[in-house]
């Protein structure tokens, strides 16, 4: 078997898709995390696994739509249990100004009617006079993409070592010819030693359980200050996020961000309000300046970063992009500096 000549750092979803990406290719390398394998550590295991680019396009700037795109095919393709059934976004009451700002700001959606929102979801009847259906976005569980993920990895014999990233030698130099890639570093925040301008965004969520409500599809609850989502999960537990702090922070949740969040999805169904809480979230998503992400070259070290709260959407699509400059030296269009 050929001596491997790359190392990926990092088992989070950036460090997993691009692994099972270069796997598939049949690339030889080593995939290290100082966790081992992805669990309560990672802001990937806190995602809501939306893979709902149209809707993104709100805030989001073009690439993310485009690259976002990719998302769903890619995630089936690696055997992940994709849900294809759209996203629906609502507004209630004197916030319905909101959906009407939201359909300007997006595209690739149908207005439904309070018929056409039962239709969809018959536990919402009454709840919402109209909203917006993006029919052709997904969801996903992102604690079961990763597995399955770490699955395949194991398949093709490629464990996840444990070992701390100070372990491994650098080489920085970029003076004249470059040095072949031999590390890539898919930390994360973790990774802000070295990428300067990265920052965190802190997002709070919760995992409750309700045997009263029952939905299809992810719900995107507009407000003008703390917007929401409700993701369904399967057998009654939904994912409700989230908060979006600038801060590195993840010590924990704070009772207003919880409280919001609760009254957000009382607000939606008072049936909620009798849920069962399971558990309370709190990861930083690792950022840049503009929320774009970035792969970047320095030596013979690879960054795949930046992934902000976009991480089930576009890792793929960086996975892409990674293993096509590894295998051809094509250069990704993420690409920012240092790559000569």
């Amino acid at each position: 078997m050929a001596k491997p000549q790359i190392t990926i750092v990092g088992s989070g979803v950036a460090g997993l898709c691009l692994a099972a990406e270069l796997a598939e290719r049949g690339m030889v390398f080593r995939l290290f995390d100082r966790h081992g394998r992805p669990a309560e550590h990672g802001c990937s295991w806190w995602a809501g696994g939306m893979l709902a680019p149209f809707c993104e396009s709100e805030t989001a700037e073009e690439p993310v739509v485009r690259l976002g795109q990719e998302a769903a095919d890619w995630w089936q393709r690696h055997n992940v249990d994709v849900k294809r059934n759209g996203s629906l976004v609502l507004a209630l009451g004197r916030d319905a100004g909101e959906l009407d700002r939201f359909a300007r700001r997006t595209s690739q959606h149908e207005w439904v009617d309070e018929d056409g929102v039962a239709a969809l979801e018959p536990d919402l009847a009454g709840r919402a006079r109209r909203g917006l259906f993006f029919a052709t976005e997904a969801h996903l569980s992102p604690r079961d993409a990763l597995t399955c993920l770490v699955g395949e990895l194991k398949s093709r014999d490629i464990p996840i070592e444990t070992a701390n990233w100070l372990d491994f030698s650098d080489n920085d130099n970029v003076a004249g010819a470059p040095s072949p890639i031999s590390k890539i570093d898919c930390r994360g925040l973790s990774a802000a030693d070295a990428l300067t301008d990265l920052r965190g965004v802190k997002g709070e969520m919760l995992m409750i359980r309700s045997a009263d409500i029952r939905l299809s599809r992810p719900v995107r609850l507009l407000h003008p200050r703390i917007p929401i989502y409700l993701v369904p999960r399967g057998e009654g537990v939904f994912m409700l996020g989230a908060t979006q702090i600038e801060s590195s922070n993840r010590n924990g949740a704070t009772v207003r961000s919880v409280l919001e969040l609760l009254s957000a999805a009382y607000a939606l169904h008072p049936a909620l309000g009798e849920a069962e809480i399971l558990e309370i979230g709190v990861d930083a998503r690792p950022a840049f300046p503009d929320n774009l992400p970035r792969i970047r070259r320095r030596g013979d070290r690879l960054y795949v970063n930046g992934l902000f709260r976009h991480g089930f959407l576009l890792a793929p699509a960086m996975a892409r992009m990674a293993a096509d400059y590894l295998f051809s030296g094509q250069i990704p269009e993420v690409m920012d500096e240092n790559f000569n």
